[in-house]
């Protein structure tokens, strides 16, 4: 063992050297004066955002004021008030039936099967994702075409959803004066149900059982006629897009025919429809003429 006096040189670090010190005071200068620079422009920013010698400094403080305010007359009103209050209880009432769903016994297994379910997904979503994006931006395009049609659609769905309203009413007042009744139905088919679902399950098994059967049977004749199908398909290609260009071909010769005959539907149309508002309006409402002569 060393003796104690020689491990101490060994112990102490060596001390940093002149041109150590330099750089280190160097980079600290350095860092410095960087975040210097930086406080400076934060401050400039201040400055000239709140500056009321340009105007932007008040007009960006009436603007907080005024929206403030806003704020503040909205959220007091009762409306208001009510809606927050319903928001909370709503909120508190998920929380307090979800709690005791999160430490059930039934939510590992449904994790479990959330689990499975989602990395059986996966290879599905990564395989129809390119025709998915296709599809929205088709859709897209349509709604986009059919923005002038927006409007009345959603005129004819209030018209149908203000006609609903009072049924909708007619039948929740009925069926809150028949609660007894209600109750009463609901008690027999409990009665009559109960005793049956035993035997459904053992039904339910056995022709589970049986259709597993039936598909493993059904499996290897399923997957012969498909390949046939295929071969035949290869095979009846050349017919198929022959007969597909026929179609194609008929409906381009059809189609100034078709834009004729709706071109004549619609002059009818409009000819019948001048005929009937011309037939079906009084000939006193065709007005007074007043004829003014200077003085």
């Amino acid at each position: 063992m060393a003796p104690i006096p020689s491990l101490i040189p060994s112990l102490i670090p060596s001390l940093p050297g002149r041109d150590d010190l330099v750089r280190m005071a160097r980079t600290t200068t350095d860092i410095t004066g960087q975040l210097l620079d930086t406080a400076g422009n934060i401050t400039r920013i201040a400055v000239n955002t709140l500056d009321p010698r340009d105007g932007s400094g008040a007009e960006v403080l009436r603007v907080l004021r005024r929206t403030t305010a806003e704020l503040a007359e909205a959220s007091a009103s009762p409306q208001a008030q009510e809606a927050f209050y319903r928001v909370v209880e709503t909120l508190t009432r998920l929380g307090t039936t979800g709690a005791p769903l999160a430490v059930h016994p039934v939510s590992e297994p449904a994790q479990a099967l959330l689990a499975a379910i989602g990395d059986s997904l996966l290879p599905v979503l990564d395989a129809v994702e390119p025709a998915v994006e296709e599809a929205a931006a088709a859709l897209g395009e349509l709604v986009e075409a059919s923005s002038p049609l927006l409007p009345a659609a959603a005129g004819l769905a209030a018209g149908t959803l203000l006609a609903l309203t009072p049924v909708l009413h007619s039948a929740a007042e009925v069926l809150r004066d028949s609660t007894p009744e209600l109750r009463r139905i609901a008690d027999a088919l409990t009665a009559a149900l109960a005793p049956l679902i035993p035997l459904q399950v053992a039904l339910a098994e056995r022709a589970a059982a049986a259709g597993a059967g039936v598909v493993r049977a059904t499996l290897p004749s399923l997957a012969d006629l498909t390949e046939a199908a295929a071969v035949t398909a290869k095979a009846a290609r050349p017919l198929l897009i022959a007969g597909e260009e026929l179609l194609v071909s008929g409906l381009e010769q059809l189609q100034p025919l078709l834009l004729s005959g709706a071109d004549r539907a619609g002059r009818v149309a409009r000819e019948a429809a001048v005929r009937v508002s011309a037939a079906v309006s009084p000939a006193a409402d065709q007005g007074v003429v007043v004829a003014v002569t200077p003085a």
